[in-house]
Order: structure tokens, then sequence, then C-alpha cells
């Protein structure tokens, strides 16, 4: 999907202001006004409510390490949540670097460039709703707070910290207060290259920093009072 010059926000206002327009309706009907085919499911589509919302509200970075709209500074990220306001699933970041860390810091990572102005869409996503049925929550516009940064550099610092040690393999979903390390590919055969404790380069998936649940939850609470 590309996106048209004139879906194309030109300042944070006129993005939010679009982005609430949407609250109420399903993903049929947006998907209907932009003539884009709703897949029957999204098993091999997981990505898609989000390229379509990104098509809709003019973002511009695609696959680029950027905020979706560059221009902006603001990061888009859809969250599928139930009736009550809870998130379904953790949220995809950034892929995690695993070689060439010497000097990576939390000022200069892509966690933070990713996180820090965020335009949350929640979509009302429960597994048997259909896909055309799913529905468009009010959106909110984020940037962490001091605290919530804290937190967030900590895991960082912590999770980078078990790379560089060469213990990419014995991080879980356990390590991290509210962001986790976990692998992210289409299939097992994706590999990319890490170091192991020894210093010795082997092969392993992907990894890609996620925000957990509880963390994002807090947000939908704290910004919709829901849940």
């Amino acid at each position: 999907m590309i996106t048209p010059k004139e879906n194309i926000p030109d300042s944070e206002h006129a993005l939010i202001t679009k982005a609430q327009s949407l609250a109420g309706f399903t993903l049929g009907d947006i998907a209907a006004q932009a003539g884009i085919e709703v897949p029957a499911n999204l098993r091999r589509d997981k990505g898609w409510p989000g390229l379509l919302l990104e098509y809709t509200l003019g973002a511009t970075a695609g696959s680029k390490p950027e905020p979706d709209f560059p221009e902006l500074g603001i990061e888009l990220k859809t969250i599928p949540i139930n009736r009550q306001g809870k998130p379904l699933e953790t949220t995809f970041v950034s892929v995690a670097p695993l070689t060439g860390l010497v000097g990576a810091n939390w000022q200069n990572s892509h966690v933070k460039n990713k996180l820090k102005r965020v335009l949350w869409v929640p979509i009302v996503a429960e597994r048997e709703m259909p896909v055309p049925d799913r529905i468009v929550g009010m959106p909110f516009l984020w940037s962490p707070s001091p605290e919530e940064e804290a937190l967030l550099a900590n895991d960082w610092q912590e999770l980078i910290d078990m790379i560089v040690l060469g213990e990419v393999e014995n991080i879980s979903g356990k390590h991290g207060q509210v962001m986790q390390l976990r692998p992210k590919a289409a299939n097992s055969k994706a590999k990319t290259d890490a170091f192991d404790k020894h210093g010795r380069r082997f092969k392993t998936l992907p990894r890609g920093f996620y925000l957990k649940i509880p963390f994002t939850h807090g947000l939908i609470k704290k910004y919709l009072r829901v849940g």
C-alpha cells in the first residue's frame, strides 16, 4: 500500500484529528473507503490492520528505521484489545541489534527513537471477530513520562548487556520489567549473526523488542479510562 500524497498529515493536530475520526468504524468500513480488499484472516497477514491504518493516516516511513510519520516524529502503533480494553498481545517496537553494539546506548537506540512520540490506535479484535468487523477504538498520542522512560531504558540496557555478553540464547520473556526480547522471524530458516559468550560468531533467529501487555494495558487505562 503506497500512501497517497493527499493522505499525508502536515501537523500533529491534523494527524490526531484524522485518527480520532476513524474511531467507531470497522476495518471493513475503512478498507472499503480506501478501495482495499480485506483478507479473510490474518494468519498470513498479521500486520494488515497496521498497514491499512498507515495508508489511511498517511504514514510514509514504510520499513525504514524511523518513525512512521518522519516529518512529525510520530510512530503509529495499532494494538488489538478485547472489549474490556486489555491488549491481546505484546507490541513490537523494533528489531534488536545482535552485533555491532560498540558505542550503543539508550539515547541513540532505535527503541528510544521509535517510542519518543506514539500514536496508539486500539482495535477491538477478539479472536472470534471476523477481520472486517473489528472496530477501531479512540486513538491517543503518548510520549513516555520520565518514570516510563526510565523503565524502558533499564530494560533496554539489561537486554543489550546480555546480548553483548553472549547470552542472547538465554534471554526469555521473563527478562525486562516492561519490555522483553524475543525471536522475530517469518520462519525458522531466517537466521542472523550473533556472538556466544566465548566471542564466537553463530547463527540465531532475529530478535525484536516488544512492550509487555501490563505496560500497554496501563497506557490504555490511563488515557482511555477503560479496563
